[in-house]
């Protein structure tokens, strides 16, 4: 573990996403055989929105990438043979998604938290202004991963899967993904040292 920062520290701040998918979408795929489809949804849909938006969609896109993901959701539910929970199911699903949604985005342009400009707050304002902060550092972080390390890292430590979940999620041997984790940890721990160091001034 990172010692220097618990790894609910990291769930505390992926907290907060606001849910807001299209309900015309949820309502159209609804049909007296869908119920096993609704009760998935309305389960897993703020996991997936999390997800995504952990795997590098940006946040405008995201009401768009989770339907796609729904989709599929729908059409292969069926296929679902129980071998596996149905979450590390879906987040094979979302990983996919996700990778096709970054070969065919363009190149984002980082734009580090801390060029924002500075604002006054009241003092009931600063701890929620600080965990704002910190959930923008650890976007960034979580940027400057490669995908298989993300994918752990999210699914591990974001969303407290267990790591043979995580494994088979992602299709790799269990000791692949905890050495993925171990590298990703030390990622994530260097890029928040570099986005915490107070700026200079010119």
């Amino acid at each position: 573990m990172i010692k220097s920062r618990p790894a609910r520290q990291y769930r505390s701040m992926s907290a907060g996403s606001t849910f807001a998918l299209d309900a015309a979408f949820c309502e159209s795929m609804r049909s007296p055989t869908d119920t096993s489809f609704t009760e998935v949804f309305e389960r897993t849909a703020p996991f997936v929105w999390r997800a995504l938006r952990r795997l590098g969609v940006r946040e405008a896109d995201v009401p768009d990438v989770c339907q796609e993901v729904f989709v599929v959701v729908h059409r292969r539910l069926g296929d679902f043979d129980g071998s596996s929970a149905l979450r590390t199911w879906i987040y094979g699903i979302c990983l996919r998604t996700a990778s096709q949604y970054r070969r065919r985005a363009p190149q984002l342009r980082e734009v580090p938290e801390a060029d924002a400009r500075e604002q006054t707050v009241s003092a009931d304002q600063e701890e929620s202004l600080e965990r704002s902060r910190a959930r923008a550092r650890l976007d960034l972080a979580l940027q400057r991963l490669d995908d298989d390390k993300r994918a752990v890292f999210v699914l591990y430590e974001l969303e407290e899967l267990p790591m043979k979940e995580v494994a088979a999620a992602l299709g790799c041997p269990l000791q692949t993904a905890y050495s993925r984790l171990h590298g990703a940890r030390r990622e994530v721990e260097e890029a928040f040292r570099a986005l915490s160091k107070p700026r200079q001034k010119r």
